[in-house]
C-alpha cells in the first residue's frame, strides 16, 4: 500500500517503550509525528533519537505527539536507549514502537510486502526504506510525508516548520512561501475569492502577480 497525502493513517496496536498502545486512541486529538528507523544500533538514527528528545518541548508547544519506530524488538529499544543517552546527552521522552514482525512498516508502505515477517536476520540495508516521517493531523489524515536515505540525517527543525505551517494553514485560509518562518508574511489562499478576502483582510495585500496576494501572518 502507497499512503499519500490526506490518506487515513493506518491504526495499529503494537508493543513500546512506555506500554502498548493503539496508535489512533494514543493520538486523541492531538498532531502526531511517525519518524521510523530500518534497524536499533545505527549511527545516523542514534544521533535523529537525541536530537528529538532535545525538541520534546518544542514538540509538546505545538500539541503534537512523537512516536519513533524501529524494526527490531522493544527489549533492543530499551537497550539502545542507554547508548542515546551516551552519545547525545538525552535518550528518547517517548514511545518507540517495537516492529519485530515487520508489520507496521508494511501498513505504513515502508516495506514490501514481500520482506518477510521478522527482523531478525535483516541488515540496515535491507530496511534502508523504513527512514520516513509522517506528520498526522487531529483528524488522523497524514498531512506530509518525508522520505530521508540513510545517510543524511533528518532536520528535525524543518519538521518542526512544517508543523507550524500546517497547524497555521489548517486554522486560517492562507499557505506559506518558500523558507517561511514563523511569524513572516503568507499568501492568501487561491480558494479565497478577492471579496471574500477583503473581509478577512480589509487593509488589503501586496499583489507583485495577479496571482499572488502577500499578507501578515494571521494570529489566533
Amino acid at each position: 500500500m502507497t499512503l499519500q497525502i490526506n490518506d487515513t493513517a493506518p491504526d495499529f496496536e503494537a508493543d513500546t517503550t512506555e506500554g502498548r498502545i493503539r496508535f489512533h486512541e494514543w493520538l486523541g486529538s492531538s498532531w502526531g509525528v511517525l519518524f521510523s528507523h530500518p534497524k536499533d544500533f545505527t549511527p545516523v538514527c542514534t544521533t535523529e533519537l537525541g536530537v528529538v528528545a532535545k525538541l520534546k518541548g518544542e514538540f509538546d508547544k505545538r500539541d503534537v505527539k512523537i512516536a519513533g519506530l524501529s524494526v527490531d524488538p522493544v527489549d533492543d529499544h530499551k537497550r539502545w536507549a542507554e547508548d542515546i543517552r551516551e552519545v547525545m546527552g538525552a535518550a528518547p521522552n517517548y514511545p518507540m514502537i517495537g516492529d519485530p514482525e515487520l508489520k507496521i512498516a508494511k501498513l505504513y508502505g515502508m516495506l514490501p510486502a514481500t520482506a518477510g515477517d521478522t527482523a531478525q536476520g535483516r541488515t540496515p540495508a535491507d530496511n534502508q526504506t523504513v527512514r520516513n516521517v509522517f506528520v498526522i493531523g487531529p483528524d488522523k489524515r497524514i498531512k506530509a510525508i518525508i522520505a530521508y536515505p540513510m545517510t543524511t540525517g533528518r532536520n528535525f527543525d524543518e519538521v518542526l516548520r512544517l508543523i507550524d505551517s500546517l497547524q497555521l494553514t489548517a486554522r486560517h485560509k492562507v499557505a506559506t512561501p518558500g523558507n517561511w518562518k514563523q511569524g513572516e508574511d503568507v499568501i492568501i489562499a487561491g480558494s479565497v475569492s478577492d471579496e471574500e478576502a477583503r473581509k478577512t483582510y480589509p487593509q488589503g495585500w501586496k499583489s507583485p502577480k495577479p496571482y499572488i496576494r502577500i499578507v501578515p501572518q494571521p494570529t489566533g
